[in-house]
């Protein structure tokens, strides 16, 4: 294993306490607290997040949850199946997508069980809406399959989950930054991890840990993505050495509010809300003319910036509008009440009596750190797992998304397999060696720390993060081209060695957010070369990745998964192919 490569020993940072768990979870998404639930049951577990647990960026997710419950009308798993399938532009892992689409109804009704307020149909069943790119019968129309609590889904199921937690008695760290892994004889035994509160470094050992930091969306200028969605995990595993898969995939939602890219759920358009051009058009007819504005995120993204690069944006102005005023009001404050709230707050419109300018915003990431179905990290991308060592969530890429997701997938995703993950993780424990390891070796010194405090060059973290969010914004956003894409790796480049020239105010240790921010662009400059990197490689389009130099998907030379490896100085690019057993590539329309 490489070690992280600002590290070195003689630091004078101060070990303030060791910690024992079984299982150690790093993040307090929907992944990492399902994970916790399924530990807790019989073994010691904890779950360090960065923010207070039940302010994790899952809490934001408003529109729903898939399953083929087929409570509003027919449905069935080979459907949802297909469509995840079909939505991935035929990259996804069809292995792992029939495990996750066959497991949905039985992870809705467990969620049910354990407390999450579901709203209900006229039947008293859980209710379900449409979303973009969900048919039946393979493709011929519209279904309702997306289970929803109003549009705050994703808050009521991590509340729930947290609730769960705290019955079973999960430990928590709030507010620990993840340092770095520890590893001894290739086995992960624990991690480095900063107190924010007290400024201070705590080594936790455990024989087993979960990756669980979410993505990285804070890489780009407009993001509905929340502070802290820095690639903390992405970045740590990269630099041991272990690759990540598919990273140049990176999704725009196609309505973020204008202006601040906080997210409008896709709920908002399976409600009946439609998108308009400039000249009032419905202009999706021409993109996707069977299901519209129901398509799926990929293709109508790049359908509000063709329009608005012809001349049809509103105003002249880079942005389309989102339509709800036919819903009425009643309808709007029943099952759309946050997207109303948001508009109101963030963009003063009344969504009843007025459109929601929006635009298209950088949203989730595809690609991860490579995992089998049970959570294992591959630790050469393909078959080896790197003993101990798990991950789940958007950090993670066991692949069900491939080059786009559906939407109400991600939630799916965060539930099954941090499931799966636990169960893996439970197995892995019984047959650990005891803690503390029999060679605990001479403490790491946080020297990354230290560094960062003696920083007094003239770079700052705001000027550098700035400047990387546009270049990734400029050149590596909806539509890419190999002009663009080689203007950002020398951006990048340029960025980490700026970087080595940081200046910090050194303030107290408590609370020194300067220290976090810093530690956190760190991060993001290693996840954003292996970003464009990745997207240099790939001389196609498919999904989210879109080259204008190379406009078709090119299934002879790219129907293949990407893996990036780092090792501190230059970027390795390998190949793995994609698992294809039910549904076999064909042209992607709607």
């Amino acid at each position: 294993m490489l070690g992280w490569p600002y590290w070195k020993k003689n630091s004078s940072w101060r070990i303030a306490l060791e910690k024992f768990h079984d299982a150690l979870i790093i993040g307090s998404g929907m992944a990492g607290l399902r994970a916790a639930v399924e530990l807790a049951q019989e073994t010691s577990v904890a779950v360090v997040s960065k923010v207070f647990p039940t302010r994790s960026h899952s809490g934001a997710a408003q529109g729903g949850i898939t399953a083929a419950l087929g409570n509003e009308e027919e449905d069935h798993w080979e459907w949802h199946m297909f469509d995840t399938v079909k939505g991935s532009d035929y990259l996804a892992d069809q292995d792992a997508v029939e495990i996750m689409v066959r497991d949905a109804p039985r992870a809705i009704l467990e969620l049910e069980h354990m407390g999450v307020p579901f709203s209900r149909n006229h039947r008293g069943l859980i209710a379900q809406r449409a979303f973009g790119g969900h048919t039946r019968d393979f493709g011929k129309a519209p279904v309702k399959r997306a289970c929803y609590a109003s549009d705050r889904t994703g808050r009521v199921i991590v509340d729930t989950l947290y609730e769960q937690c705290l019955k079973m008695g999960v430990v928590f760290y709030p507010e620990f930054l993840l340092l770095d892994l520890i590893f001894q004889k290739q086995r992960c035994v624990g991690a480095w991890l900063l107190d924010i509160s007290r400024g201070e470094a705590l080594r936790v050992w455990a024989k087993s840990v979960l990756i669980a930091t979410g993505g990285a969306g804070r890489l780009f200028r407009t993001t509905s993505n929340c502070f802290g969605n820095t690639g903390d995990g992405l970045a740590v595993v990269l630099c041991h050495g272990i690759p990540l898969q598919d990273m140049e995939f990176v999704q725009f939602h196609p309505t973020g509010l204008r202006g601040v890219g906080i997210l409008l759920s896709e709920a908002a358009r399976g409600e009946g809300g439609v998108l308009r051009n400039g000249l009032g058009e419905r202009f999706m007819a021409r993109y996707a003319p069977q299901i519209l504005d129901l398509a799926p995120r990929d293709i109508v993204s790049r359908a509000i910036l063709k329009e608005i690069r012809e001349g049809r944006g509103v105003e002249g102005q880079p942005y389309v509008h989102l339509d709800l005023t036919g819903l009425g009001e009643k309808r709007i404050k029943e099952r759309l009440w946050e997207v109303a709230s948001f508009a109101r707050i963030y963009g003063g419109v009344d969504a009843s009596l007025e459109p929601i300018p929006v635009e298209p915003t950088c949203h989730y990431f595809m690609g991860g750190i490579p995992t089998d179905p049970d959570g294992r990290v591959l630790g050469d991308g393909k078959q080896s797992p790197v003993q101990g060592l798990f991950a789940a969530g958007e950090c993670a890429c066991v692949s069900v998304h491939g080059a786009n997701r559906l939407g109400c997938n991600s939630l799916l995703d965060l539930v099954v397999f941090g499931r799966r993950a636990a169960k893996a993780m439970a197995e892995c424990i019984k047959e650990a060696p005891d803690l503390p390891p029999q060679d605990m070796g001479e403490p790491h010194k946080p020297e990354r720390l230290q560094k960062l405090l003696q920083a007094r060059g003239p770079e700052t973290v705001p000027g550098i993060r700035q400047d990387l969010q546009g270049l990734l914004m400029d050149h590596c956003s909806v539509f890419r081209d190999e002009k663009g894409l080689l203007a950002a790796l020398e951006g990048v480049l340029e960025l980490q060695q700026r970087f080595t020239r940081l200046g910090l105010g050194g303030g107290g240790r408590s609370f020194d957010l300067e220290v976090v921010e810093a530690l956190e662009l760190e991060h993001m400059l290693v996840v954003a070369r292996v970003v464009v990197e990745s997207a240099l490689c790939r001389k196609e389009s498919r999904g989210a990745h879109f080259r204008e130099d190379h406009p078709q998907r090119n299934d002879a030379l790219f129907l293949k998964h990407t893996l990036v490896f780092y090792d501190g100085q230059e970027v390795r690019i390998d190949w793995k192919p994609v698992k294809i057993t039910r549904f076999p590539p064909k042209e992607r329309t709607y």
